[in-house]
Order: C-alpha cells, then sequence, then structure tokens
C-alpha cells in the first residue's frame, strides 16, 4: 500500500521508450501500444512519452500523445537500408540493396564516434552536434524502457544462421547495446519489457547481450526457454519471468460477422517466414502445404478460410506474396479471401471473430490466444514454442522446417476436434498471464519509483 502512495503523488514522469521496431508489423505496434498503456496505468497517467525508433512515421500514425519521437543513435543497416529500397523501388535481391546494406554497415562506425562525441559534450553541459535530440531525451529522461520485443537474440532458433541473418543480428545488437550504454552513462535506470532473448550462437552475441542485460536494472522475459538461455549467461540483474505484453492489447470490435453469415466455421491463416531464412525449394514446399491441407480441410469440415496478412514489408516473400501464392495453388480458392487489415485494432478485432487460427507468426497467436480462439502455431523460433508451453499447449506446435500437407492437416484436425477443451484451457490460462505481466512491470517500475 505504501508503494502505491508513492507511485499517485508523482508527477509527469518523463519515460524513453528505446528499440521499438518497425511498424509494418502488426504485432510491434500491439507491443508498444501495450507497453504505453502498462506505464500509464502503473504511473497514474502522469507520463511524458519520447521514443525512440527507426521507423518514426509508423510511430506517428499510431496517434499516441507522445511528446516526441526521435531516431536511435545508430541506425539500424538493414533497416535503413529497407527504407531506402522501399524509397526507390529496388528489391532485397538486388546489388544496390546490397551495396546500400554494407554502405550503412560501415556508417555505423562513423554513427556510433559522433554519439560518443556528442554525448560526452551533452553530459557537460556544452552543445551536442549529432542526433541532439536523441541525445537530450536519454539525457532528461526519468526512466529508459526498451520496449516489449526480440531485442536481444542471434537469428531464430529453429532456421539456420545464414550469413544475412547473422550480420543483421550483429548490427541490431551493436544499436541495441549502445542506446543502453549511453542511458546508463547519463546514469539512468533501464528497465527491459518482456522480451523473447536468444538463441546465442557467438562470442560476439553473447557478449553484447551480457553488456546490455548487466545494465538493466530489470529484464523482463516472456518465455521459459528465454529465461533458461539468459540464466545461463549468468545476468546479475533482476530477471523476472512473465508473459507477451500484447497478451494486455485490447482492441474494440470493428469487425463482427452476423450469424446469419456464420453458416460455415471460420479459421485464419498467417501465412509468413523471415525473409532470406528458408531455401527455394523449403518456401515451395510451405506454400504447397499450406495450399493442400487447407483444402483438404475445407472439404472435410466445410471451412471458409480467411488468409490473414500480418507483416506487410512490400519486399519479396513477405506475408501478402505468400497468402496470395498460397491462393494460387488451391482448388477450393472460392472458399478462401485475402484479409488487409488497415489498422491493429482491425486486425486483432478480425481475428476475435475466428473460431480457429492458423499462424506462422507470434502476434497472430497471441492475439487470438487472447481472445480465447484454438491456436495452432507453426513455430519458426523457440518464443513461440515458450508462449505454448506456458498455456500448457505444446502438441499444437510445429516446426516450420518440418512442415508438410499431412502433418498440417493432422493438426489442424486435431486443434478442431480438441477445441472445447482448447478454449476452456485459454480462458483458465490467459487470466493469469496477463496478471502475472501486471504485476512483473508495476514491480520494475515501481521499484524505480520507490528509489529516485
Amino acid at each position: 500500500m505504501a508503494q502505491i502512495g508513492v507511485i499517485i503523488i508523482m508527477n509527469n514522469s518523463n519515460v524513453h521508450i528505446i528499440h521499438a521496431g518497425t511498424m509494418d508489423n502488426r504485432g510491434t505496434q500491439a507491443l508498444l501500444l501495450s507497453d504505453i498503456s502498462m506505464i500509464k496505468r502503473v504511473l497514474d497517467e502522469n507520463v511524458i512519452f519520447s521514443i525512440s525508433t527507426s521507423d518514426i512515421n509508423g510511430v506517428k500514425n499510431l496517434n499516441q500523445n507522445l511528446d516526441a519521437i526521435v531516431p536511435p543513435m545508430i541506425d539500424i543497416p538493414y533497416q535503413k537500408a529497407d527504407s531506402m529500397a522501399k524509397k526507390f523501388g529496388f528489391g532485397r535481391e538486388s546489388l544496390r540493396y546490397k551495396a546500400l546494406a554494407l554502405a550503412c554497415l560501415g556508417f555505423m562506425v562513423i554513427q556510433a564516434l559522433a554519439s560518443i562525441f556528442s554525448v560526452v559534450l551533452e553530459k557537460n553541459n556544452l552543445k551536442a552536434f549529432y542526433r541532439v535530440e536523441s541525445v537530450k531525451r536519454l539525457k532528461n529522461c526519468d526512466l529508459v524502457i526498451s520496449c516489449s520485443g526480440e531485442n536481444f537474440k542471434e537469428g531464430a532458433s529453429l532456421l539456420p544462421f545464414n550469413l544475412f541473418w547473422r550480420i543483421s543480428w550483429w548490427s541490431m545488437l551493436i544499436a541495441r547495446t549502445w542506446e543502453i550504454l549511453v542511458a546508463k552513462y547519463f546514469r539512468k535506470t533501464v528497465v527491459m519489457f518482456p522480451n523473447s532473448l536468444g538463441p546465442f550462437r557467438t562470442w560476439i552475441g553473447k557478449f553484447l547481450s551480457r553488456l546490455s542485460l548487466n545494465n538493466c536494472s530489470f529484464v523482463l522475459i516472456r518465455d521459459p526457454i528465454s529465461y533458461d538461455l539468459v540464466k545461463s549467461l549468468g545476468i546479475k540483474s533482476n530477471i523476472i519471468l512473465t508473459a507477451d505484453t500484447a497478451l494486455l492489447y485490447k482492441s474494440p470490435d470493428q469487425v463482427t460477422f452476423y450469424k446469419s453469415e456464420r453458416k460455415n466455421p471460420i479459421i485464419g491463416v498467417n501465412a509468413g517466414i523471415y525473409g532470406f531464412s528458408l531455401s527455394n525449394k523449403e518456401v515451395r514446399n510451405y506454400i504447397i502445404a499450406h495450399a493442400q491441407a487447407l483444402d483438404e480441410s475445407i472439404e472435410k469440415y466445410g471451412f471458409k478460410v480467411f488468409l490473414l496478412p500480418h507483416f506487410v514489408s512490400g519486399f519479396k516473400q513477405d506475408d501478402m506474396e505468400l497468402c496470395k501464392q498460397i491462393l494460387g495453388k488451391m482448388k477450393n480458392n472460392d472458399q478462401v479471401d485475402i484479409f488487409v487489415a488497415k489498422t491493429v485494432d482491425e486486425f486483432k478485432s478480425f481475428i476475435n471473430n475466428m473460431d480457429m487460427i492458423i499462424s506462422s507468426k507470434m502476434h497472430p497467436a497471441i492475439f487470438a490466444a487472447s481472445g480465447y480462439i484454438p491456436t495452432l502455431s507453426i513455430a519458426y523460433d523457440h518464443k513461440q514454442i515458450g508462449f505454448f508451453k506456458r498455456l500448457d499447449m505444446e502438441e499444437y506446435v510445429i516446426n516450420i522446417c518440418m512442415i508438410t500437407s499431412k502433418i498440417l492437416l493432422f493438426k489442424i484436425s486435431q486443434v478442431w476436434n480438441n477445441r472445447v477443451s482448447i478454449k476452456k484451457t485459454l480462458m483458465k490460462k490467459i487470466p493469469i498471464l496477463q496478471r502475472n505481466i501486471e504485476m512483473a512491470i508495476r514491480k520494475s517500475i515501481t521499484n524505480f519509483l520507490v528509489n529516485k
């Protein structure tokens, strides 16, 4: 009770959120919005927010009451290359993109040097010259929050760690570690909101992750596998096992299927993969497995199918392209539509109307579970396995590298036949996890306020 009193009398806490990802991803939107909502709830609404992100326009479009949206201290090369590639109209597979990504990689060194001088100048009350607003926000805030997500890892645990993702994750780790080190240089409290962490495949990844995590006062982890991996690093910070913040995300019912329209059971399918992670043959197998299993499911159960693109980047092999290719391979395509949500609210609301969800990405499965919708996960990473483990639903997970039409059809049938018991399990487990998330966040922020 004494701690709650401390929270209520606090006025206008300045919270700076770092590591916010690209808003092309509906899950990233939900995580950031859920983080903001929880911080407001804990601090009794008296919060001034600033956010560091590589997707400034995307965050602006969320229409939150933010004091400032600033770029990170160091740009992540592939994100910078993606932004410029979209602007000039060339794909990730082109030589121009690769040359641009390499140039952005080299530019990181210049950005790091510039930020060192700027931060030192600002610390000594002199005028910074590089990313001035970003430096000032870190200097003048009361609390730094590392946004929920997956900010410290080296690739996906169930996928090959090829050269593209090796370089991409090393550069991401450097950029994210750098921002935490700047925050600590200004003597700020850093709290990492619920993240999936690991795998840590190289000494570079382990070193950068240890450096970052040990400079956080609290590290909140959203799945038990990540928790064990972080423990193995010997991190000395306060570590709390909780769950994904997006489980707290609620949307208004923007999309409703009326009873007259629900003659057949409706299933939603999010088909998606990590770009450059699977071979062309594996991608074709993935598409054919979906097309054949969905065709047989339609004939067996009378499903109406909605394909649900979750991450629409505009690049090759994004969710939209995969959905179109699956639809093109299906013979029962008159029973299939592609639904493209305009907002994360619309996406979550649409999922809430499904009778079942099949998802290859994390957050469509999170949205479904929080709406008590029976869900089948096609996993590319331990974060998905860990989430389903928390729900006692590990049997409803397929390794993406093992997928065939036969396996997928069997699992669809298994989920559909057990849908009543699955719903009961979700109705029991999800509220417990939601309370756990709120308690973990309250503990980490309350600790900061009490010691302020």
